[in-house]
């Protein structure tokens, strides 16, 4: 395992320090400056879009949903680990600095979902009787021929791979951990993977029901588990508000001087700071990544352009709000000295003002979360194996899901989330590619129905 951990950490290295910060922050500013800052403009509008929509019902095509339940899968997807334990690990890693990379990295990804959801909703085509698409089909229509086969072809694999198997792998290894740190304390010996077992039960359940499923368990999850982490967070950090001041000082100087923050003996530098934070912020947010246009093509919403603004707004609520929340619930408590990683670092920030209660509370939002983000990270793969393989492929798929349900919850933390940095990354490329391509495209829409 240290080996295979060992040549992993090799390949992310060249990968995010390299290759993907350059691809994935370059994509973000060049929409940014081509949409002229549109995540600034079309904010307002974004944010009735998507809320006013939350009583739509409407008329649906086999395998549409309402532009709510896009959206609500999309950040099902998005708020996941990424939120409580991949802003810890962020923490860990890349020192309170990796928090500015994160923001600044999101902002530009608003830019880039937004190309990214107007493109699926372009693009989106009736295949095996239901609506469907997603970067496969608009990456055939940025690459003609043989080229955009193999590139298409590849974004399948490594989304599948990335998502549905690894990063699954991610949700429930987190959610085991978490609840293994619930019982440990209180000498009740439960193994996680008798947690990934129930987990992987309940997933089974929701994806033998198909579209119709999701759409109507996440819409209604989402909201509630986003509710119920705020309130507990803002309790957190209200009983520490005195620390707020000092929490943005050591994030402003982290980002430039991690050694300032963490002291020389950390051998955090500022490339690991930007690593941890543009890593850790495509995990949480997924902007760039290529997987939530799979929900925002399946929208029904009136034109390509109104599902882009929603998705931006699916961006802000992820990273801007949930995950600042936990950032600075960590932060405010002092739970960086603890010494503690991932999910039990948020955990036991919690328990600082929570008590007993803390760590339950984190495992349990952990749990709804994760799950959210199983299931919408099953769905994307699922379209993907169609794609390849066809339909009666997806129940093979599924039944793998199932078992990396299993066998995740029973992995060490380190090696899970670093194959899924990995293919999170491959998956980035292809991706990224057909999005310069058709920038155009996306320009001439935003133009066309721009108010």
């Amino acid at each position: 395992m240290e080996s295979l951990l060992q040549l992993v950490d090799n390949a992310n290295g060249f990968l995010w320090n390299v290759v993907l910060i350059v691809l994935l922050c370059g994509t973000g500013i060049f929409y940014t400056i081509k949409l002229k800052f549109i995540q600034v403009r079309k904010f307002g509008e974004g944010f009735k879009l998507l809320f006013g929509n939350l009583g739509h019902k409407g008329e649906k095509k086999a395998g549409e949903m309402t532009p709510f339940q896009s959206v609500a899968t999309a950040i099902a997807a998005q708020v996941g680990t990424g939120k409580l334990a991949g802003a810890a690990t962020a923490l860990f890693g890349g020192g309170p600095g990796a928090i500015f990379w994160m923001w600044l990295s999101a902002f530009f990804g608003m830019a880039t979902i937004y190309a990214e959801a107007t493109l699926a909703q372009e693009y989106k085509v009736v295949k095996h009787g239901e609506v469907t698409g997603g970067p496969v089909y608009y990456i055939h229509a940025a690459f003609k021929g043989t080229f955009g086969k193999v590139l298409g072809g590849l974004f399948s694999v490594f989304i599948i791979l990335a998502l549905g198997f690894m990063g699954n792998m991610v949700q429930s290894n987190s959610i085991g951990a978490a609840f293994s740190e619930v019982f440990s304390s209180r000498n009740i010996n439960v193994p996680p993977v008798a947690v990934g077992i129930i987990l992987a039960v309940f997933a089974a359940f929701i994806f033998i029901g198909g579209t119709d499923r999701l759409a109507a368990v996440v819409e209604k999850l989402v909201p509630f588990m986003a509710c119920i982490y705020i309130i507990g967070s803002l309790i957190v950090i209200g009983c520490n508000f005195t620390m707020i001041p000092e929490a943005f000082r050591q994030i402003l100087v982290g980002a430039f001087q991690p050694s300032a923050i963490m002291g020389g003996a950390a051998g955090i530098t500022v490339r690991e700071a930007i690593r941890y934070g543009v890593a850790r912020g495509l995990f949480s947010n997924e902007a760039g990544m290529g997987s939530t246009p799979h929900a925002h093509a399946r929208a029904t919403a009136e034109n390509p352009h109104q599902q882009g603004l929603t998705a931006m707004i699916s961006v802000f609520i992820d990273t801007f709000i949930i995950l600042n929340l936990t950032v600075f619930s960590v932060l405010t408590t002092g739970a960086m000295s603890s010494g503690k990683n991932g999910t039990a670092l948020t955990q036991y920030a919690f328990s600082t003002v929570l008590g007993s209660f803390g760590d339950i509370f984190i495992a349990v939002c952990l749990l709804f979360f994760a799950f959210s983000t199983i299931l919408g990270w099953h769905f994307f793969g699922a379209i993907n194996v169609k794609h390849l393989f066809g339909v009666k492929a997806t129940k093979i798929y599924s039944l793998i899901v199932v078992i990396f349900i299993i066998v995740g919850s029973t992995l060490k933390v380190d090696l899970v989330w670093s194959l899924a940095d990995f293919f999170n990354g491959l998956m980035v490329i292809p991706n990224a590619l057909a999005l310069l391509a058709l920038s155009g495209v996306v320009a001439k829409i935003c133009k066309t129905y721009s108010k």
